[in-house]
């Protein structure tokens, strides 16, 4: 990594997944990360987690105060961790103010606000990372490895679950903040299935479902999707905010299969499982922070000059493959005509970073998604 300057960043956003693990993160990522500001809208917040990670009253801000933060001279870059709908215009102020951004995915909602964040990114000669925290993670990193390599043979099968019980209420249930189980869960298996078949969807189908309850008023409580590769290749999902939670994928090839449960979840180990010729072989992986790789990497970026993988057009694939899984659920027809070209960058073995787990702070005015917990 470049020197001992420490990039400094301002968190926008302090809600459950900023409090649980992306302030925390900093600690394991002091070689060239700094927590510099806070900006949040509820006051409490900022004195609270001010005081705890020791930032100055006059380096917390309000979002109404959030240009005076990118102006201050005191941050180099934003992590933003707000909801969804406002990823691309709190990313594209920051851009603008020559601020490097970091933005929690899903990207933004819709395609063109990822073109617009990547444009404002290269307009301003600024630094563009989706917080892809899984392009990082070991087990994740193995499977990409063991299957590009050949060790089950072809790749021909994609399939994975990913569901939680959603609290009525919670962000994720309010279509105008971007909520829905796509642009939550659905992005983790579209982008695993990316990055294992090393390709991009050139048609996909979905159909979503909803038993009636109230907090599934203003989005899908459970999607299905069917993604068709180049290569003949099928990936297979659902999702859904109204079932016990499942985080798991299973890559399946003419000479075998391999399958992560739990995948995706960062606040606990990861297990393994390869079948070759009818023999398994199990494995596991420590929990560990997943976020400080993220900071360590995308802050090495930055010192080097270098575009970050996961880029902004990684966050644009996956965002445009979730608009068109909700048009097919709506139209009950595929959609297809994708440019598959783009990304070129995908992530290997060699992005690997292990920062040990952090212990659970406590939080404020912030809780889990999850129902009943």
């Amino acid at each position: 990594m470049a020197g001992n300057r420490k990039i400094r960043y301002a968190v926008v956003g302090l809600g459950h997944i900023t409090q649980a693990a992306v302030l925390p993160a900093f600690k394991n990522a002091k070689k060239n990360s700094e927590l510099a500001a806070l900006v949040s809208g509820d006051p409490k917040k900022l004195s609270h987690l001010g005081k705890k990670y020791k930032i100055d009253k006059n380096r917390r801000y309000s979002y109404d105060d959030y240009d005076a933060c990118l102006r201050s001279g005191d941050v180099e870059a934003v992590y933003i961790a707000l909801p969804n709908s406002m990823h691309c215009e709190y990313s594209i102020r920051a851009a603008q103010a020559g601020v490097h951004v970091l933005c929690e995915k899903p990207m933004a909602v819709t395609e063109s606000e990822c073109q617009a964040m990547i444009e404002a990114a290269a307009t301003h000669n600024v630094r563009l990372m989706v917080a892809y925290r899984l392009h990082f993670e070991k087990a994740n990193l193995e499977a990409v490895k063991l299957v590009t390599r050949g060790r089950i043979g072809n790749p021909r099968i994609f399939s994975s679950i990913f569901t939680m019980q959603v609290k009525e209420g919670d962000i994720r249930l309010q279509r105008a903040l971007g909520g829905g189980t796509l642009y939550d869960l659905g992005v983790y298996c579209i982008n695993a299935a990316r990055y294992l078949f090393r390709a991009e969807p050139q048609e996909v189908f979905a159909w979503s479902a909803n038993n009636g309850e109230k907090r599934f008023a203003e989005v899908d409580e459970m999607t299905s999707a069917v993604l068709r590769f180049p290569g003949e290749q099928l990936a297979v999902f659902t999702t859904s905010f109204g079932a016990e939670d499942t985080s798991m994928f299973e890559v399946t090839g003419a000479k075998g299969s391999l399958r992560l449960d739990p995948a995706y979840n960062y606040s606990m180990a990861l297990k393994m499982e390869l079948t070759v010729g009818g023999k398994t072989k199990r494995r596991q992986f420590p929990k560990s922070d997943q976020f400080a790789p993220e900071l360590l990497y995308f802050s090495d970026c930055v010192l080097m000059g270098k575009e970050p993988e996961p880029s902004g057009w990684d966050g644009l694939a996956d965002v445009r493959v979730v608009q068109a899984l909700y048009e097919s659920a709506s139209t009950g027809m595929p959609v297809k005509a994708f440019d598959t070209s783009l990304p070129k960058d995908r992530p290997g073995p060699e992005q690997e970073i292990r920062r040990p787990p952090m212990e659970k702070p406590e939080e404020v005015h912030a809780e889990s998604p999850h129902q009943n917990r």
